[in-house]
C-alpha cells in the first residue's frame, strides 16, 4: 500500500483500496467460521468457491452507503462527489472484452496443458498456438500468461487445471450480489443469510449447495455481463 510522506497520510489508489476489500472478504470467510474442523474452514473450500467471498467484498468499496464514510478529501473532508464515482464506475467497463477474453484463455490453456500425458520436447510455442486455433481466439488478443511464466499453474496443485477459478468467482460473485441490490447492499437479513449460509459453513458441504441456500438458485453470468458492459 502506498506509504504515508511527511506531508500527508497513506493516500491509497483505487486499486489498493479494492485490494483492501478483497483480502478482508478472504479475512472474513476465515474468522467467522463454524466448521469443525480446521481443514475445513475459511478458505479451505472448493477452488470453485474459495476467491468468491473476497471478490464480493469489493462490490462495498463503490457501494454509495460506505463510501462516505471513507472516500474524503483527506484536508478537508469532502466525500467524494456523485458524478466522479459515476465515472470510476463507468470507466471499470473499459476494455472488458478484451481482459474477458485474455481471461478465459488463460484458463483453457491450463486446461489444455494438463490434458497432456507428456510434456517431454514439446515445442511450447507451437503448443500455445495450436490451443489458440482451437480457442477461435482473436488474434489481437494473446494469453494473459505465456507458458513458460505461468505460474500458477505450474508452481503448485492448488490453481494447477484450477485458473478457471478465477473467473468462475466472479460469476458467482456478481450474480451473488443481486440479491443485496434487490433487498438492500446494506441488508442485515442478507447479511446474516451469506454469513450463517456461505462464511460459516466454510467446507462443509458442496461449493454449489451452500450457494443455492443463499441464492436460492444456480448462478447464471448475466449479472457479470452487465457489470463488464458486455449484455
Amino acid at each position: 500500500l502506498t506509504p504515508p510522506t511527511k506531508e500527508t497520510p497513506s493516500l491509497l489508489s483505487l486499486d489498493e483500496v479494492e485490494t483492501v476489500f478483497h483480502e478482508f472478504g478472504h479475512a472474513l470467510h476465515g474468522m467467522l467460521t463454524k466448521a469443525p474442523f480446521r481443514g475445513l474452514e475459511g478458505t479451505n473450500v472448493d477452488r470453485d468457491l474459495v476467491e468468491m467471498p473476497s471478490q464480493l467484498n469489493e462490490h462495498w468499496a463503490y457501494a454509495p452507503e460506505v463510501l462516505k464514510n471513507y472516500a474524503r478529501h483527506y484536508r478537508t473532508g469532502e466525500v467524494i462527489p456523485q458524478a466522479l464515482l459515476d465515472k470510476i464506475l463507468e470507466s471499470r467497463k473499459f476494455n472488458q472484452g478484451f481482459m474477458t477474453t485474455e481471461l478465459v484463455g488463460a484458463a483453457l490453456l491450463d486446461i489444455e496443458w494438463h490434458k497432456l500425458n507428456w510434456c517431454k520436447d514439446i515445442d511450447v510455442r507451437a503448443f500455445e498456438r495450436s490451443v489458440a486455433r482451437r480457442l477461435h481466439m482473436p488474434t489481437e488478443v494473446q494469453f494473459r500468461y505465456r507458458s513458460p511464466y505461468f505460474k500458477h499453474i505450474f508452481d503448485n496443485d492448488q490453481y494447477s487445471c484450477g485458473y478457471y477459478t478465477y473467473l468462475w468467482s466472479q460469476v458467482l460473485e456478481a450474480d451473488a450480489f443481486k440479491r443485496f441490490e434487490q433487498e438492500g447492499v446494506m441488508n442485515r437479513a442478507v447479511a446474516d443469510d451469506y454469513r450463517h449460509l456461505i462464511l460459516e459453513a466454510g467446507d462443509t458441504d458442496d461449493a454449489m449447495t451452500l450457494y443455492k441456500r443463499f441464492r436460492g438458485q444456480e448462478p447464471t453470468a448475466d449479472a457479470l455481463l452487465h457489470n463488464r458492459g458486455l449484455k
